[in-house]
């Protein structure tokens, strides 16, 4: 493990210990990596979009940091959490603009491509939130699984870090998911 990545796991446990100048000090190491994750999520989107990869980052942190007394185990459970909270607020920025509208020639995507085009359609993005709400009710590690490697960008390897499994086991559970997503939402326009 590298000693910056030693750093942040450090301040990220320092922080669950109450400790608020870990907090102070984690912001910077950890925003450049936070800014890759939203620029992930908004890649696609129209230019002039009214959410950019800076405000999402900083709506994921405040979320991030408004938990009470947060248990950090890592550097890639805390990407994971953030991840969950930049699709959320993706999701919430897409039901306030209401630009929801479904219907219209179905188009099948697979789960890649409904991640990289869900981006820059508010109806598709929607139509996966609701997919993998459904998918967390009915097997929360699966969807876990898809929001840490789709959305967060973690290899299988580190996510299995996240959940303390095999690595053979979330590769499993991925591709189980990623067909159920597609069942779900191979229809989305």
């Amino acid at each position: 493990m590298s000693t910056r990545s030693d750093e942040v796991t450090r301040l990220l446990r320092d922080w669950s210990s109450g400790d608020a100048e870990a907090l102070n000090q984690l912001a910077p190491l950890v925003y450049e990596e936070l800014h890759r994750i939203a620029a992930n999520f908004l890649r696609g989107e129209r230019s002039g979009h009214t959410l950019q990869a800076t405000a999402l980052v900083h709506e994921a942190y405040i979320r991030l940091v408004e938990q009470d007394q947060p248990e950090w185990h890592s550097r890639a459970h805390f990407t994971a959490v953030a991840a969950h909270y930049m699709r959320q607020v993706l999701v919430d920025h897409a039901r306030k603009r209401n630009a929801a509208k479904r219907g219209g020639g179905d188009i099948v995507l697979s789960l890649d491509e409904v991640v990289a085009y869900a981006a820059g359609r508010s109806d598709v993005l929607l139509a996966l939130d609701d997919a993998m709400n459904e998918l967390a009710a009915a097997a929360p590690d699966k969807c876990r699984i898809v929001e840490m490697h789709f959305f967060g960008g973690m290899t299988l390897e580190e996510i299995a870090t996240v959940m303390s499994v095999h690595v053979n086991t979330v590769a499993r559970h991925l591709r189980v998911a990623q067909a159920w997503l597609q069942s779900r939402i191979g229809g989305a326009s």
